[in-house]
């Protein structure tokens, strides 16, 4: 149903600009993140090790326009991880090539040469993450608990020292929820499933059907 007055972001903004980790919404049926402006804070909020690997949040057209250069795809495979990116909302392994190196702050988001992407930009979102151009990011749970699909539940995971910008009004948090489908590229543009989401999970257990659709919808 539609909000009744704009998102609450103070306590999220407060948070990332003092370089802690906060937990923010996006559209149903994925379910909330975890994100900061260094990929310590999300890993520390999560309760893993801060060194492991984390998606680069590359919601400003900016940010993936600086990236492009650096990426191992074809024009048309490019089109395809954009609207993979953005429309489709998943996460992404993109190849890099390895004659010109990604910058250094994409470092903690690199896979075994490929960078995990997540590009989601939810319009309620927009006058927040367009302060935060650069964010890391990472499904909202703890280690071993599944990701949270409302505020109260993320709220409950990560206790009082992790803001919660609550947007429950604006999903539908009676349908099941899930942390985001994981895809890989390649070079030229094919896919490959590499972990089961929210966006596929109306194809039960034959992720072929989800790469079939999905390729119509990159195509035209």
């Amino acid at each position: 149903m539609p909000a009744t007055a704009p998102l609450d972001t103070s306590a999220a903004a407060h948070a990332l600009t003092a370089g802690r980790a906060a937990v923010l919404p996006n559209p149903s049926p994925l379910t909330y993140v975890v994100t900061a402006t260094n990929p310590q804070a999300v890993n520390n909020a999560k309760g893993r090790p801060t060194g492991q690997e984390v998606a680069l949040w590359v919601h400003q057209d900016t940010t993936w326009t600086d990236l492009t250069t650096h990426l191992d795809l074809t024009p048309t495979a490019l089109h395809t991880a954009t609207v993979l990116l953005r429309d489709q909302m998943v996460t992404l392994l993109v190849p890099v090539r390895t004659d010109t190196p990604p910058p250094a702050w994409t470092t903690p988001a690199l896979r075994d040469g490929h960078l995990l992407l997540f590009g989601a930009r939810w319009q309620p979102l927009t006058p927040l993450l367009d302060r935060f151009p650069r964010l890391y990011v990472s499904s909202a749970n703890r280690t071993g608990q599944p990701p949270a699909a409302t505020a109260p539940q993320a709220a409950a995971m990560f206790g009082p020292g992790t803001p919660v910008t609550d947007a429950d009004t604006l999903r539908h948090t009676d349908t099941p929820h899930a942390a985001t489908t994981m895809l890989r590229i390649t070079p030229d543009g094919d896919l490959a499933h590499i972990r089961s989401g929210a966006q596929d999970q109306a194809h039960g257990s034959d992720p072929n059907r989800y790469l079939e659709r999905l390729r119509k919808t990159t195509d035209s």
